[in-house]
């Protein structure tokens, strides 16, 4: 009875190292919980913003608009999907530690386990009738009883706490293979709604290009300042140089026509801006571009000095979009920095997201926060986000909601 339930013990223990992962996490289990928790957070919230922009399209009378905020509804819930796609592979991740020191302590327990069977195997092969008619048998056996009587109490004070682990090993098995499942079923909804972002992105592409304009020029204006600028803040300077001039000249009295009577015209001047009214406060609501780890914080020390944004690493190909409302100032491949985005928010704040391998906006291009403006790398991805007022850095965490 004992050596069938030590023989099953073991074709457990062996299944259990076949079903399991080779290579454990290498991450610390405060850290994989950690991981697991902040990605369900960032699901729930991509999940409120999509909803929230599917109202808001809902409520809108303009095509144009309504088809905007389509767009970012379903930007969020790719960005749902990828924080799915985070917290199943951190699941799998805790799950294959935890198989991972099951498989050391199930191979600590069962050196009593082999000793025992070891024992059985040689009694096995000296009856107790014929071991009396050879020389030394009868010895041997009284060691082997001996060893057994020390050795049996052993293993069964430990069996229980054994078929517990061994049960557990295999809850494990079964928790890897829903969470395996959970994670394939995120990946072809990612896939899905990147399909259907991409048919909208394609219609508002064909449209703009209907419309046509100035925005040719406008964009040709922006390479044309992004060639002569020495440097990505020299750039962004011009650029924030260029909305002001441009506020201004919107600001200005449309003409006035000539009056009857000339000598009772009035001189007119022109309407008093309140600048420190209109920057004082920060685009709202404020999110990140991409939903994933952070690599670098704001401040923190780098090779070229001290970081002047905050750096992520989301996953491959991840959705990137626009973390506030605002107008497309620059869009396009920059020295250094792959594809970059520049956001004019107004009131002098002006967001920049650097580390693109492809933008899908224009310039001149009114975007809403939320709205899509590119993807991530296919290939160690890192996004770099930076908030600027009047050309000053400041930490963009100081103004997310």
């Amino acid at each position: 009875m004992h050596r069938a339930a030590l023989l099953i013990g073991s074709l457990a223990f062996c299944a259990a190292a076949v079903f399991a992962q080779s290579s454990p996490a290498t991450q610390s289990p405060e850290d994989m919980r950690a991981a697991l928790a902040e990605a369900l957070a960032e699901r729930e919230n991509a999940e409120a913003r999509s909803e929230r922009f599917e109202e808001e399209a809902q409520a809108a009378e303009d095509a144009a608009e309504r088809a905007a905020r389509r767009a970012a509804a379903l930007a969020a819930r790719i960005q749902q999907a990828e924080a799915g796609i985070v917290a199943a592979r951190a699941r799998i991740s805790m799950i294959d530690r935890e198989q991972a020191n099951l498989r050391e302590v199930l191979g600590r327990e069962q050196q009593p386990v082999v000793q025992l069977t070891a024992a059985l195997q040689q009694f096995s092969r000296r009856p107790l009738a014929l071991s009396i008619m050879r020389p030394g048998s009868v010895k041997d056996v009284v060691y082997l009883r001996a060893m057994l009587h020390d050795t049996v109490p052993q293993v069964q004070a430990g069996t229980a706490d054994l078929r517990t682990r061994i049960e557990r090993s295999r809850e494990l098995r079964r928790e890897a293979v829903a969470a395996a499942q959970v994670l394939e079923a995120e990946e072809q909804t990612l896939a899905q709604r990147q399909e259907e972002l991409a048919e909208i992105e394609t219609r508002q592409r064909l449209a703009a290009r209907a419309a046509g304009g100035s925005a040719s020029r406008e964009t040709d204006r922006a390479l044309a300042l992004a060639e002569q600028a020495r440097d990505l803040n020299g750039l962004v300077n011009e650029l924030d140089r260029a909305a002001a001039l441009r506020q201004r000249l919107a600001a200005l009295p449309g003409p006035i026509l000539r009056p009857s009577r000339p000598e009772e015209a009035e001189l007119a001047t022109a309407p008093s801006a309140a600048p420190s009214q209109a920057r004082a406060s920060a685009p709202s609501p404020y999110i990140l571009p991409v939903t994933g780890r952070t690599l670098s914080g704001f401040g923190a020390p780098q090779a070229s000095g001290l970081s002047q944004g905050l750096t992520l690493a989301p996953i491959a190909g991840a959705q990137v979009v626009a973390p506030a409302t605002g107008r497309i100032a620059f869009a396009g491949p920059y020295r250094g920095y792959d594809n970059i985005v520049i956001i004019e928010h107004g009131g002098g704040w002006t967001s920049l997201v650097t580390g693109l391998a492809r933008a899908n906006v224009e310039v001149g291009e009114e975007v809403q926060g939320g709205a899509p403006i590119g993807t991530a790398a296919p290939i160690q991805p890192s996004i770099t986000l930076e908030l600027r007022r009047d050309g000053e850095p400041v930490n963009p965490l100081r103004h997310l909601q």
